[in-house]
């Protein structure tokens, strides 16, 4: 593979921040909440990660987990975060914004864009659930927006590589499409079959908690009841394997 793939690593915190660093990463977007699809990080954690990291910066504005479809404190509240970020230095923010309907939300992403600047702008994977990709791909072309994080409308890039190598055709030099989810033995074969030139995935292993004395009959979280005894962090192994990958 003759060109370098652009590999950004999604990350909840400085230390797997500063672990795709060291794995080779050349870009890290920066969430919180991973569990529910990454929310916006503290302010805390965006300046924190900017101090440790040389590489480039995204930054996840996304309220809560859920839909797309935000109200109007919600749509302030990413206003705010914006501001936020590009006052602690990230270099791009991420975000996707849907209306009712499951088209894009024009009006509001074109004031958020507008907001952003300078920084580079990425639409997340709200373009996976819009209702007519290549319709969703014009509108974001004609707002500016620098990037698509996408798996083609499936849950997994594999599942979707037909209409990602149609979306990186249609469009050319006028946006990135940036695949989601790959592993060392997928992202090479992923990449010949749709023309991708950037990547995006999240490597974590599982780490313990330091904790000795642990209540059993208490736990912090919701539904999903994740561990509370141990936590994911982004390997730079991992990392670094999927670079040598990638050639």
């Amino acid at each position: 593979m003759s060109r370098r793939i652009v590999l950004e690593m999604c990350v909840d915190s400085v230390e797997s921040a500063i672990a795709a660093q060291e794995g080779d990463a050349d870009r890290v977007e920066l969430c919180d909440n991973l569990m529910e699809g990454g929310t916006t990080p503290s302010a805390g954690t965006i300046a924190l990660a900017r101090k440790h990291l040389s590489i480039d910066l995204n930054v996840i504005i996304r309220p809560r987990g859920g839909d797309f479809c935000y109200s109007d404190i919600e749509f302030e509240v990413m206003k705010y975060d914006i501001e936020t970020a590009r006052r602690l230095g990230a270099n791009g923010v991420v975000f996707g914004l849907l209306n009712p309907d499951g088209t894009v939300d024009a009006e509001r992403t074109g004031a958020l864009i507008a907001l952003a600047r300078p920084m580079s702008v990425t639409f997340h994977r709200a373009f996976d659930v819009s209702r007519d990709p290549f319709e969703a791909l014009e509108v974001l072309i004609s707002l500016g927006v620098d990037r698509v994080l996408t798996t083609g409308q499936e849950s997994t890039l594999l599942e979707g590589v037909d209409l990602v190598a149609e979306l990186v055709r249609r469009a050319g030099d006028r946006i990135i499409i940036m695949g989601g989810g790959v592993t060392e033995r997928t992202a090479a074969r992923i990449v010949d079959q749709t023309g991708l030139t950037e990547l995006h995935t999240w490597y974590p292993v599982n780490v313990e908690s330091p904790m000795q004395y642990r209540n059993p009959r208490v736990f912090m979280g919701g539904e999903l009841r994740p561990p509370e005894f141990s936590r994911l962090v982004t390997s730079a192994e991992r990392v670094r394997g999927l670079r040598q990958a990638l050639g």
